[in-house]
């Protein structure tokens, strides 16, 4: 379990005890490395643990590791709990629940919400003969302690450089399991049999990270944008869907803001109009706005875990601006440059006066002769006159200054 808690770990961890269950193995072992994540997937997989019928192990490695926020439950539930050296363990305090969309939640809800996970940590860490205390205080107060300060407050069971030691560490450990059954460990020579994530899994976990996810939205819109504005491309209008299905999955994996959603939406809905409609970039700056309010707030409180970058968003939203704007710099430009086919293109162009204009006569223009009409001065032929106007087949000029 490297990284994020999040349903497709869940999944992961569930399928890893039923192999582990199906082969009778003597131990199951879950290798750890996160940084905290989703509360409900925390507690889907401490069930699994604690209704295994073989012992589970938590092993926070390698060195360098941690065990936070959602991580310390974990550790706690596991019938033995071991830490590599150069690992921590701890900061569990919740860090935001609510109503959709809430970043800040009242005193009232606060204490509520650390009163149920400090109750709940408790009760784990009393199953397992834990410090109860230091728990409680890792949810409270936000603790945290190295392995050398974990096993001497009783937080784990014994810290162990590597996997291998570990395995003879186990050797003659007893433990008690949910149904009361007391096992000992018999690890001696046995052999270690890796449970890795599918391919399948491997991909679906990656998306489901809050910077994927806000990344395949965007690409989802921009690929549809661009088939919008240039059908018959298919490439781009393909891409964008398989982006925003993908994008879909990943977001209901995490803890969506759909406001957040829309006004990335309403975004590219008004860069679309600005293409269409050309409000000089009124809508682009307007685009911009709720692209990166939208982004901000795209998923649900304010831990960092479940934030997107600041510095993607800022790179989407230069991105973005900049395309628009060399769009709208393209269009004022399209709009003021003369037009190059139909009778527009005549005007102001010079032709040579064939037939004396008094004030009708003949000029001669891109290898043509029309009928011209002058303002009412007389132009001798051989004189070049400029075109000011087109009435049917009929020329408006005036004398060549």
């Amino acid at each position: 379990m490297e990284g994020t808690i999040n349903p497709i770990l869940v999944d992961y961890i569930e399928r890893g005890i039923d192999r582990a269950e199906e082969a009778n193995a003597t131990a199951c072992i879950i290798q750890l490395d996160t940084p905290g994540g989703l509360d409900t997937a925390m507690r889907d997989i401490i069930k699994e643990m604690v209704n295994a019928r073989i012992p589970v192990v938590v092993y926070v490695s390698p060195s360098g590791a941690r065990a936070a926020s959602a991580g310390v439950f974990i550790t706690m539930a596991a019938h033995v709990a071991v830490m590599a050296p150069n690992t921590s363990i701890g900061a569990a305090h919740p860090v935001s629940i609510g109503a959709e969309g809430e970043q800040q939640v009242s005193e009232t809800m606060q204490e509520k919400v650390v009163n149920d996970a400090a109750a709940y940590i408790r009760s784990i860490a009393e199953s397992h003969g834990r410090n109860m205390e230091w728990a409680e205080k890792a949810v409270r107060e936000s603790v945290s302690a190295s392995e050398k300060e974990a096993l001497e407050l009783n937080v784990i069971d014994m810290v162990a450089p590597t996997l291998d030691i570990l395995i003879s560490q186990l050797d003659g450990i007893e433990v008690t399991l949910l149904d009361g059954r007391e096992v000992t460990l018999n690890t001696r020579g046995a052999a270690i049999v890796n449970f890795d994530m599918s391919t399948i899994e491997d991909f679906l976990y990656t998306i489901a990270d809050p910077n994927i996810a806000y990344i395949l939205l965007s690409l989802a819109m921009l690929g549809i944008f661009v088939e919008i504005t240039n059908p018959g491309l298919i490439f781009p209008g393909v891409v964008g869907a398989i982006c925003l299905l993908m994008a879909f999955y990943a977001l209901g994996m995490l803890p969506v803001n759909y406001a957040g959603v829309l006004l990335i939406v309403l975004a590219f809905g008004l860069f679309i109009a600005e293409v269409f409609t050309t409000t000089f970039g009124l809508f682009t700056a307007g685009g911009v706005t709720a692209l990166v309010f939208g982004s901000i707030i795209l998923f649900k409180g304010g831990s960092p875990l479940l934030r997107v970058s600041p510095w993607l968003i800022a790179t989407v939203a230069i991105f973005m601006g900049g395309l628009f704007a060399l769009i709208v710099n393209r269009v004022i430009h399209a709009q003021r440059r003369q037009a190059a086919t139909g009778w527009e293109d005549l005007i102001g162009k010079r032709a040579l006066v064939k037939v004396a204009l008094n004030p009708e006569g003949t000029v001669f223009l891109k290898g043509e002769r029309w009928t011209a009409i002058s303002g009412g001065d007389t132009i001798k032929p051989g004189e070049e006159v400029i075109v000011t106007g087109v009435d049917g087949l009929e020329l408006h000029v005036t004398r060549k200054e």
